[in-house]
Order: structure tokens, then sequence, then C-alpha cells
């Protein structure tokens, strides 16, 4: 799983923190910190840390089961 919080967007609530605490931590008052690539144990946590955000400032993208192909020739389409 890979987390990319929008530091843009965040506006310090500690949602995150409190529901995920090994994922994600307050430095201050405002600054977020956290873990882009969380341990699978948390993934329950992070995903309820995300869905708590007033701002909606926290992306999870699961990737199990996703294969990039980078090798594949590309087609062009033709008419």
């Amino acid at each position: 799983m890979r987390v990319v919080v929008d530091l843009s967007r965040c506006e310090g609530y500690a949602q995150c923190a409190f529901l995920a605490p090994d994922a994600f931590r307050m430095h201050g008052e405002e600054a977020l910190m956290y873990d882009p690539e969380p341990d699978d144990a948390q993934r329950d946590r992070v995903l309820r840390a995300a869905a708590a955000c007033p701002v909606q400032a926290i992306l999870v993208d699961r990737l199990e089961g996703r294969t990039e192909r980078r090798d594949a020739p590309l087609e062009a389409s033709r008419p």
C-alpha cells in the first residue's frame, strides 16, 4: 500500500494521527509526518484515517494484484 498526503491541503486536524498513529503523526501543531509505505498490518487503520480526513488530503493506493508492464510495445491505432 502506498500513501500520499497533499500537504498543501492538510489543515492539521490530526484525525489521521489519532486513527493510525503508526502511519501518521503530528510534528508540532500543524506539520504532519507520515509513512508513505505503511506495513500491511496497518491497512485498516490507514484506510479509516484516510476516510476520516475532513479535507480529503490522504490518497491510499492499494498496490496488490497490480502489475506494470514496461516492456510491452505500444500499439498504434489506425482508422
